[in-house]
């Protein structure tokens, strides 16, 4: 089903409004959201307003960490999703949105980017 971002028809009384509004137009199609799971890397390349390209992570199971203790940056395997603030039931489901907190082999690790949007996951060590 297609998302549209415009103004509703109809006000929150359930009137509607006198003004005939626009008829749903391309420009006004949104996306239902990304919920990056943990699995083998799988990417989606979708294409967005004046023809740029957004790269959408299906899933993943790497991430690019941050030690702010030793300034240093590696890489790490997820192994689980231990809180998400985003909502409660993504921990059950093991989805990866930004703030979330994930274990991983190095430690666990709050997430500091939007992986649906961004492609890669990027996360900052905990602590």
């Amino acid at each position: 089903m297609v998302v549209i971002q415009s103004r509703s028809k109809r006000k929150i009384t359930g009137g509607r409004y006198k003004k005939v509004l626009h008829k749903k137009r391309q420009s006004r199609k949104g996306n239902s959201a990304t919920l990056t799971g943990i699995d083998d890397k799988i990417i989606k390349e979708t294409r967005t307003r004046g023809g740029n390209k957004k790269i959408k992570s299906l899933t993943n199971n790497k991430v690019n960490i941050y030690d702010p203790k030793k300034k240093k940056h590696f890489s790490a395997e997820i192994k689980e999703v231990i809180e998400n603030p985003a909502d409660s039931h993504f921990v059950k489901r093991n989805i990866i949105t930004k703030g979330a907190i994930i274990k991983t082999d190095k430690g666990n690790a709050r997430v500091t980017n939007r992986p649906g949007q961004e492609g890669a996951i990027n996360a900052v060590l905990k602590e």
